[in-house]
């Protein structure tokens, strides 16, 4: 008999106990509990809050997958005949629909789709992949039923007409690529349905029998007939699908309204081919949003209502990775509005801030295991910002005793002072790589409460450059001066924390994807902007968010929390594996918390 060295070409490693985080997809021996053994990576399944369509509308219709979707149709309102064309990264306008209308059925893909029914009359469409070409109508009116299938075998079914009997219609027609036949009804008569798979084997679910009635119902279509089988845990109407070019045994019903005061749900439930699980909610609750996604693992919802029309995509991952906080060493000095500088969790710094003795200029340097006192900036100083790493950082302005433009610049082992900011202020954002690079961005300047100028350094000097489109203070900075995103934060007089990103490119802003809680204050990570965090901070109330959200460059998905909640410290790092310390929790914290990008599961092998 082969054994496991011969079949895989190592040996199984003996360990006392489990193995480090960091050794992930491995089957070992832990010889302390005498069990064989598998270490793999944690993942769950999630949302990411994604790049907005151009044009926000509800009852949309959509097909193709997560990185290639049609996003069209819809109520804007009025009835809208735009399309809108996905890559993954962003929407684009194409062309328009022959006809305006909500509310219709589609199937195929982002290259060769087709729409039917739909709110006004019965008309159909197909799309090249460039144009809209009307084809043969439907048979039977009407509209917010469900489609899928492919441009040329294809079936819709459900929906409402008013001026039918019955108004709510289970009727299913078949298109095989240039007519339509009527086949058989579902066995419950329904509109707002939602829909997924292919012509010979689909499935319809949820939708609404008469006003406030919404539905749990599911059946399933088998090429000729329609069998009830498990519901939904959650009975709604005008949910979205994962796609009509799918299958019948994996899709996704995704958020939706119920009851006579409706109630706007994000609930995202997955088919297994015999029963509905509950998942992660969407961030943003909404019914009547575009369905992407062909499956169940990857999915694209974008628009809808909630009640005000939507324009933003989400994307769901089945494999999302799962991170951790865990609690590391505490800080000498316990203290809040701390900024802190390093490009990893192995070697930070933490400087400034308001301790318990007042604003101070202490300064501490961190080894991976343990915090050292250093030399203290030459200004004490809190409500500044700073970037850099361990051994060259940049501090400038402060809010207490008085706002500042001062700057300093560290060495490694000693403060500097240097050239002032173009203007003094507070509470802005600052990246940047190192105390020969760094951008100011945002704050507050005496009378104006809230700033849009950008400062860059150069290593002698800072200029004023193009400002951010936003303007706010508390914002968080991650990145480098030529690659870099400026976070959330808040605005004054009248009051309102924000979700808005804005991208730096070395020469001007651009807004990206919104965070999905809205925030000021919070940790951030301190290099990679594409491969950001985002934790804790201020939301205006007393209640302080320890959500944790994940930035890829295109959109933010929410993770784990912090162990405690809190904001205005110092963190440094990236999204794999960074550290975050100090901050008000409420009152000065020395807390210390340190982050890895992903945790493990542990399997037990048993005979």
């Amino acid at each position: 008999m082969a054994t496991y060295k011969d079949l895989i070409g190592t040996a199984v490693r003996n360990n006392a106990g489990n193995l480090s985080d960091g050794q992930q997809d491995q089957i070992f021996y832990d010889s302390t509990n005498v069990d064989f053994k598998y270490q793999f990576a944690a993942t769950t399944a999630a949302w990411r809050t994604g790049n907005s369509l151009n044009t926000g509308r509800g009852y949309m219709s959509g097909c193709g997958t997560q990185t290639a979707a049609l996003a069209f149709a819809g109520e804007a309102p009025p009835r809208s005949a735009l399309t809108e064309s996905y890559n993954g990264t962003a929407f684009t306008e194409v062309g328009d629909l022959n006809h305006a209308k909500e509310g219709a059925a589609p199937a195929g893909t982002s290259t060769a789709a087709l729409i039917a029914a739909g709110d006004p009359a019965g008309k159909a469409e197909t799309w090249n992949g460039s144009s809209w070409t009307e084809i043969a109508d439907i048979n039977i009116t009407r509209f917010y039923g469900a489609g899928a299938g492919t441009q040329t075998a294809a079936i819709a079914f459900g929906g409402y007409y008013p001026a039918g009997s019955p108004t709510h219609r289970g009727n299913t027609e078949y298109w095989n690529g240039s007519s339509w036949t009527e086949v058989a009804d579902m066995n419950t008569a329904r509109t707002e349905n939602g829909g997924a798979g292919i012509f010979t084997s689909a499935l319809a679910f949820g939708g609404s029998t008469a006003p406030g009635t919404e539905q749990a119902t599911t059946e399933d279509w088998n090429g000729s007939a329609w069998t009830e089988v498990a519901d939904l845990n959650t009975a709604r109407q005008s949910a979205s699908d994962s796609g009509p070019g799918g299958t019948n045994t994996a899709c996704l019903a995704i958020g939706g309204t119920g009851g006579t005061n409706p109630t706007i749900t994000g609930k995202t439930e997955l088919w297994n081919g015999s029963s509905w699980a509950e998942q992660n909610d969407l961030s943003t609750a909404r019914y009547g949003a575009s369905g992407s996604g062909a499956g169940s693992t990857t999915a694209l919802a974008a628009g809808g209502r909630t009640p005000p029309i939507q324009s933003v995509g989400e994307e769901w991952n089945a494999s999302t990775p799962v991170g951790a906080w865990s609690t590391g060493t505490s800080m000498n000095t316990a203290r809040n509005d701390v900024v802190g500088a390093g490009a990893n969790a192995e070697a930070a710094l933490s400087f400034g801030g308001s301790a318990p003795g007042g604003v101070t200029g202490a300064t501490e340097s961190w080894n991976g295991t343990s915090w050292t006192e250093v030399n203290d900036l030459n200004n004490v100083r809190n409500g500044f910002a700073g970037n850099g790493i361990q051994t060259s950082a940049l501090a400038y302005g402060s809010d207490n005793p008085s706002r500042t433009a001062k700057t300093e610049s560290w060495n490694g082992s000693s403060w500097t002072e240097v050239a002032d900011l173009t203007v003094a202020k507070r509470a802005q954002g600052g990246l940047g790589a190192d105390n020969t690079s760094g951008l100011c961005f945002g704050g507050e300047s005496g009378p104006t409460n809230n700033l849009a100028e950008t400062e860059l350094w150069n290593g002698s000097s800072w200029t004023e450059v193009n400002d951010l489109n936003t303007a706010r203070l508390d914002a968080t900075g991650t990145g480098i001066t030529t690659a870099g995103i400026a976070v959330a934060g808040r605005k004054v007089d009248p009051d309102s924390n924000r979700t808005e990103v804005e991208q730096w490119n070395g020469s001007s802003w651009t807004e990206v994807g919104d965070v999905n809680t809205a925030r000021y204050d919070a940790f951030g990570s301190r290099f990679t902007y594409d491969d950001s965090f985002i934790a804790g901070g201020f939301d205006g109330t007393d209640t302080r968010p320890a959500n944790t959200e994940l930035w890829n460059g295109v959109s933010w998905v929410e993770v784990a929390d912090l162990n405690t909640a809190r904001g205005a410290g110092a963190s440094s790092g990236t999204q794999t594996a960074g550290i975050i310390s100090g901050g008000n929790a409420p009152g000065n914290s020395s807390a210390v918390e340190e982050w890895s990008g992903s945790s493990n599961t542990i399997k037990v092998l048993t005979d």
